[in-house]
């Protein structure tokens, strides 16, 4: 069970790493094109405007398409052998599942299913696309399970020999031919159950919008306890974009009014009673730079200056404009109890806001804050204002205490937490290319781990080389590893994990290749 555990852990991690940059690269982007604040060179009209336009598409680009990114990265760090020919059978076969959704939905959907696939995607319709396909939204928890039914597929029959008359459909095509079977019924079954799903989560819409601040602090509670499944968006839609609490939906109803609010003089929760349903993005501004700074503190000394590089730039999309997945996502496979933590931490910031009085619309991040709550608000509601960010920092230090001690109270393996993930002035004393220490490491590692015959599977993490090994006697001393700038050997039975930091990914590379 540890082995599967710490394969699937690092397997999670590839897509994750790509979060942070494309954060940034729609952070800045949404800053130069607030005309607020770029005043005449951001509008629509001109060249800047259309430029960063295109660099906010370009960064969108890897959180529009993340199912298909945790479908292919899966297989990669999951299967036993050939993992490109794995990692293209999960796509072909994901893109199976879907095609499939899509004609039972066309031809079923209304008669045994209960889904108008007439419906325009998005919102509350449940349907959304992939890669071109008009299909049920599951999000990365549908990508995730079909991708572990392919990868399966994959190392029991990819090297399945079959008579010569028929020996053409062995290797891929045998594995899609399996999958594709196996796909009829799964499609099937989602298409009788996902709908059920997200109807109980749009059922819940008239008990929130009844129960004040219990209301509150549910919603913000499923809103991001279900960010994974992609089912927050049945929570937040008809809230924003209406007629959950009002008719055309909190983010219109603020926008539309906010310059009259801005004139009155009556309390800010009296002309927008409704606020309390717009406050969900606090914590992206409030708590994930807390729940950084608690992984930075937590993580070994000499692993800080790395750790910090990563996670400012996983900070920086959060407090921005709200993206909240580069810096969960570092956690939420890690420790699930972790992320829930997150979550219930999040919904008492809500109720506790609007208790207060705070309410507008903060769906986003600071950006939001400033332009559309802050500045309008600032000469007859500063009290509100002062009250905002008085109670967000004071949630800043109890995100920051809380995460803090469950990481060290629970010996959560956050970013960091390993005994050394490595070092670039030890690697920059040694002689010849990148490539060729990489590969003498790899083969340093292959020998003290008995050689190819004892590797039964290997796959990586951000720092660790993770391995399965038949005979763990056969694994020579921690010395040995540490001769080839390995920092560490954890063994736990069968399963073994070599310590080598931000390189371990070059040296996978290259012990692959030996293999």
């Amino acid at each position: 069970m540890m082995e599967k555990l710490q394969r699937f852990g690092g397997a999670m991690m590839a897509p994750v790493m790509l979060m942070p940059f494309a954060g940034i690269i729609i952070g800045f982007s949404t800053i130069f094109m607030n005309a607020d604040i770029m005043g005449a060179l951001a509008a629509d009209t001109t060249l800047w405007y259309k430029f960063w336009s295109m660099m906010y598409d370009g960064g969108y680009a890897i959180f529009n398409q993340l199912p298909l990114l945790f479908v292919i990265s899966l297989p990669i760090g999951l299967a036993k052998k050939a993992a490109g020919r794995a990692a293209m059978e999960s796509f072909v076969i994901y893109i199976i599942f879907n095609y499939f959704i899509q004609s039972l939905l066309t031809f079923f959907g209304d008669i045994m299913f209960h889904v108008d696939f007439a419906q325009e995607i998005g919102g509350t319709s449940g349907l959304t696309m992939v890669a071109g396909i008009k299909t049920m939204d599951m999000s990365v928890i549908g990508a995730i399970m079909i991708a572990a039914i392919a990868v399966w597929i994959h190392n029991r029959w990819y090297d399945k020999k079959l008579p010569s008359l028929i020996s053409s459909f062995q290797g891929s095509a045998l594995i899609v031919i399996i999958g594709f079977v196996i796909m009829i019924p799964m499609a099937f079954a989602v298409c009788v159950v996902w709908p059920g799903v997200q109807s109980a989560i749009l059922g819940l819409q008239v008990f929130l919008s009844k129960s004040g601040n219990l209301g509150v602090f549910l919603f913000t509670f499923l809103e991001r306890i279900t960010l994974p499944t992609g089912l927050h968006h049945f929570l937040w839609t008809p809230f924003d974009l209406g007629p959950a609490v009002v008719a055309d939906g909190n983010w219109t109803h603020w926008m539309a009014n906010v310059n009259e609010y801005a004139a009155s003089t009556a309390p800010l929760k009296e002309l927008f009673p409704t606020g309390g349903f717009a406050l969900y993005g606090n914590c992206a501004v409030w708590g994930m730079p807390a729940i950084a700074f608690a992984m930075y503190k937590t993580a070994r000394p000499e692993n800080r200056k790395k750790v910090a590089a990563m996670l400012i730039s996983a900070t920086i999309p959060a407090v921005l404009c709200g993206i909240t997945e580069p810096i969960e996502f570092t956690f939420l496979f890690i420790s699930p109890m972790l992320f829930a933590v997150g979550a219930v931490l999040a919904a008492l910031l809500s109720t506790v806001l609007y208790m207060f009085g705070v309410v507008g619309y903060q769906g986003g991040g600071l950006m939001d804050y400033i332009t559309y709550n802050w500045m309008p608000m600032m000469k007859n509601h500063m009290g509100e204002v002062i009250t905002h960010i008085v109670i967000g920092l004071i949630f800043s230090v109890i995100y920051f205490v809380v995460f803090y001690w469950a990481i060290k109270k629970f010996n959560i393996m956050t970013p960091g937490r390993e005994k050394d993930m490595g070092s670039e002035v030890e690697l920059g004393k040694q002689t010849g290319s990148a490539s060729s220490v990489f590969h003498d490491e790899a083969v340093g590692f292959l020998q003290a781990l008995g050689g190819k015959e004892n590797i039964e599977s290997v796959t990586n993490c951000m720092t660790r080389l993770r391995l399965s090994v038949k005979e763990e006697s056969l694994v020579a001393a921690d010395e040995d590893f540490k001769k080839y700038n390995a920092k560490g050997v954890v063994r736990k039975g069968k399963a073994i994990q070599v310590i080598i930091g931000f390189d371990v990914e070059n040296v996978k590379n290259e012990f692959e290749k030996l293999l």
